[in-house]
């Protein structure tokens, strides 16, 4: 699995817990920036990962600023993505069983690196559920189809 990672200097002190633990479960991470902590415009970033995932050249990607918000409301602009901020295990892992999130948001003000890679991890490894949950997915592409020509 090929998975984007971005962030700005809000969630960089997240990214190198985050490259590690997705490379221990086998992912190939493709990393769009930022590579310092200096101030840098998170909607750059959150665009480099949704367009990514959107296109087909990542299958899912993780997202960090400050708290998570910004980047993940910049990425859910692009069509086809379903970006969620995530605070713990439980709602990473709830978000791909009945969401399908093709990406997930992380704040570096809000988590620890250690949090961050036991996010991701039960992020990663859940699975979508389908079933009762598509026809709602269905419902937000319907949503997302009227909205954005």
């Amino acid at each position: 699995m090929k998975i984007a990672i971005g962030c700005d200097h809000g969630g960089i002190v997240l990214k190198p817990a985050v490259i590690r633990t997705l490379e221990e479960l086998g992912a190939e991470v493709v990393d769009l920036g930022t590579y310092t902590d200096e101030s840098v415009d998170y909607p750059v970033y959150g665009q480099k990962v949704a367009e990514a995932v959107a296109s087909g050249e990542c299958d899912a990607g993780v997202l960090m600023c400050g708290t998570g918000i910004g980047i993940s409301i910049s990425a859910n602009k692009v069509k086809g993505i379903r970006a969620a901020v995530v605070t713990n295990t439980f709602m990473a892992e709830m978000t791909k069983r009945h969401n399908n999130a093709n990406i997930i948001a992380l704040g570096g003000r809000v988590v620890t690196p250690e949090e961050a890679s036991d996010i991701v991890k039960a992020w990663f490894v859940a699975e979508y559920e389908g079933g009762r949950h598509q026809r709602r997915l269905d419902m937000i592409a319907d949503i997302e189809n009227k909205y954005f020509k």
